[in-house]
């Protein structure tokens, strides 16, 4: 059933998930629905929440509608017990879907590049004119109310998560690369695939945008009726470079962002598009560059949360000496593909792994003997150690290759915490 907001009105309504969507869906539905049923796995500062385990699976069983939010994993026990009350299970995004043209809606997904496709996307458009929302997991809400809703077009990154959630997908979607991400969530790499591939093939999908990679290209079946692979030409190097974007990894990214934007728009001017590229801002955590240490170039790429985007940054390194600090959570990912990276660089390289990850990639390198690993307890630590060991020249590079929880509270915070171990390098270089 294609539910829209509008259809919530006068219903009892849940919200499973307080993160920043559920509250989101809140301020949209309060007023609208008949009574609002707030609920999450943890007590929530919003007056009235209750706690799933406390009474919060109950209330919500009392409901006509339940908006799960895209942290609730979809096979939770608590979700079937749902389904099986007659509950109706959606979300916030889907029924946003269902509400709004779907013709000026694009939406990006992929494992990684995701982010940066997005942004590439909405700058270009906007430096072309065409007034575009950037939104999606990206940290705007397009249905929260505080958001504007007079723009063109509205450019969606979209997470595995969120897709598994959609009931349907706009005519253009957009995906950038393919591995191995939230096993936890999903349950199976089988089943991430399947959830993220699933933004191609939903009802409402027509022509999917799709990076030109061998593992793109052997789900083709997967990819909806029109699939249209895109490889970076000249022109996308040029535009990346404009960005302040490096590496073919950016290359391609910039090659989707700007097949979508053709389509949508009909083909631009070379020019104009490289007028368009002008003034962006390069998305902080995400291989971004920071002050260096003398001939030590930093790099912050927290936002590295699987192998991908650290194998495709270690590319962009080429033959420089690198000192790469990985590690973070576990959740079951295969670390071999980054473990191949490494052992294939010809320049030296030095790992400094950290936690439970850390150390499965330190288990893993163990017998490779021109790649130098070392385990650390904290951040500080092996921020301290990367850098003697650089002897003065080289690259420090955080890309973690792991999501941040249990150490830190997010991406952003664990980026800050990298920064702050740099600076404090900076004021005093003696050993500790």
């Amino acid at each position: 059933m294609a539910l829209t907001f509008d259809d919530l009105r006068g219903k009892r309504v849940g919200i499973f998930g307080l993160g920043v969507e559920g509250q989101a869906a809140f301020r949209r539905v309060v007023g609208l629905a008949h009574s609002v049923v707030l609920v999450d796995d943890a007590p929530s500062s919003l007056q009235g929440a209750l706690v799933t385990s406390e009474g919060g699976l109950q209330a919500l069983q009392l409901c006509d509608v339940v908006l799960k939010t895209p942290g609730i994993p979809k096979d939770r026990a608590e979700v079937g017990e749902l389904q099986r009350a007659g509950v109706v299970m959606t979300s916030g995004l889907s029924l946003w879907l269902h509400s709004v043209d779907p013709a000026t809606v694009v939406a990006i997904t992929g494992t990684k590049g995701k982010s940066t496709t997005t942004t590439v996307f909405g700058h270009l458009a906007n430096g072309l004119g065409i007034d575009t929302l950037v939104a999606g997991n990206i940290g705007v809400v397009p249905y929260d109310p505080k958001v504007r809703t007079t723009q063109r077009l509205t450019v969606l990154e979209l997470s595995s998560f969120q897709v598994s959630g959609l009931t349907m997908s706009p005519p253009l979607v957009g995906i950038t690369s393919l591995g191995q991400d939230h096993l936890d969530w999903h349950g199976s790499v089988e089943t991430y695939v399947a959830d993220k591939l699933a933004l191609a093939s939903r009802p409402g999908a027509r022509l999917a945008i799709v990076a030109d990679t061998p593992e793109l290209r052997a789900v083709t079946k997967m990819l909806g009726p029109e699939p249209r692979f895109v490889a970076p030409t000249p022109l996308d190097g040029e535009i990346a470079s404009l960005l302040g974007l490096f590496g073919k990894h950016h290359c391609e990214n910039v090659a989707v962002a700007r097949a979508l934007l053709e389509h949508v728009l009909g083909p631009q001017k070379e020019a104009d598009l490289l007028e368009a590229a002008r003034g962006y801002q390069p998305l902080e955590s995400r291989f971004f560059p920071l002050d260096s240490l003398g001939e030590i170039s930093v790099i912050d790429d927290s936002l590295a949360t699987n192998p991908l985007p650290t194998i495709a940054g270690l590319a962009a390194l080429g033959n420089q000496t690198v000192a790469l600090i990985a590690g973070g959570q576990d959740r079951g990912v295969d670390y071999q593909p980054l473990v191949d990276a490494l052992a294939a660089r010809s320049a030296p390289t030095y790992v400094a792994c950290l936690a439970e990850a850390g150390a499965v990639i330190a288990a893993a390198l163990s017998g490779t003997s021109q790649v130098t690993v070392e385990l650390f307890a904290t951040l500080d630590d092996a921020v301290r150690d990367a850098v003697a060991w650089l002897k003065g020249s080289g690259v420090l590079l955080l890309s973690p290759a792991a999501p941040s929880f249990g150490q830190f509270e997010n991406y952003r915070e664990r980026s800050l915490a990298f920064q702050r171990a740099v600076d404090l390098y900076r004021e005093d270089p003696t050993p500790s």
